[in-house]
């Protein structure tokens, strides 16, 4: 485990602090716009949700009560310009789910009779949110859960598809290894958890699961040669996942425990 010593987790910290520096709140526009913003920043730290849209924001979700208005469709026109990513939700439930600006796959239809749908938008957000998605998340609990479901698995394709490229047994440790250092410290930072030097061998322990996993795989390639790539991207799928779903348990009640 030498290539995870405190220089590969410092550098990935520094990543982390510079994301967050640089990442702004989530706006909220639109009708129902206080109501929304009120339940999204529901446990959330000052100023992680705002009315209205600022330049700098990490995402827009804009409530349509109507069909876009004029001012619906200026508004998302510079944001789309931006480059900010827009979530539509749509309160109305005769409303065309064709909004200007907005891909399909961000519109969210708030069911007749029912209030936001929150764990929808929430998992909108997190695949918009792209690198942001982080800092975001251990800003706003509602964004949590959905932020780490989409960390474990991109994680885990990606090791995947590394796994499968390399054909050298053991080749893989360390790019496979930094991969997890990166998945567990990003759903530390998702849940507010700062990792210094105290904590380092904590997460190193967490990290240490998976070359367990590894090991199985390299011994299965004597015995399955032929079928071997699709093996070690199994095995390194089924390791990222299992590493990150337990840092997932370990961080949440890490969480808890500084809150309470």
């Amino acid at each position: 485990m030498a290539s995870l010593g405190p220089g590969a987790v410092y550098g990935v910290l520094k990543e982390l602090r510079e994301a967050a520096s640089h990442t702004g709140p989530v706006c909220v526009s639109g009708a129902l716009a206080p109501q929304l913003a009120k339940e999204l920043a529901r446990g959330g730290s000052p100023g992680a949700v705002r009315e209205g849209f600022v330049d700098h924001a990490a995402a827009l979700v804009h409530v349509l009560a109507a069909p876009p208005a004029e001012e619906d469709e200026h508004l998302l026109k510079r944001v789309r310009r931006k480059r900010v990513p827009i979530v539509a939700v749509l309160a109305g439930p005769e409303l065309d789910p064709r909004v200007p600006y907005v891909l399909a796959t961000d519109v969210i239809r708030v069911p007749a009779g029912h209030g936001f749908p929150l764990e929808e938008i929430a998992r909108a957000l997190t695949r918009r949110l792209g690198e942001a998605e982080t800092s975001v998340a251990s800003r706003l609990p509602v964004l949590r859960a959905p932020a780490c479901e989409h960390l474990i698995a991109s994680f885990s394709r990606k090791n995947a598809v590394l796994a499968a490229a390399i054909f050298i047994p053991g080749a893989d440790m360390p790019v496979l290894t930094l991969n997890q250092l990166r998945l567990v410290l990003r759903i530390a930072s998702a849940h507010g958890v700062e990792v210094g030097q105290e904590r380092l061998p904590e997460v190193l322990a967490v990290i240490g699961g998976g070359f367990a996993f590894r090991a199985a795989a390299h011994q299965a390639l004597n015995l399955v040669p032929v079928a071997g790539w699709a093996i070690q991207a199994g095995v390194a799928y089924g390791a990222t996942r299992a590493v990150g779903e337990a840092a997932v348990r370990y961080f949440a009640a890490m969480a808890e425990r500084d809150t309470s």
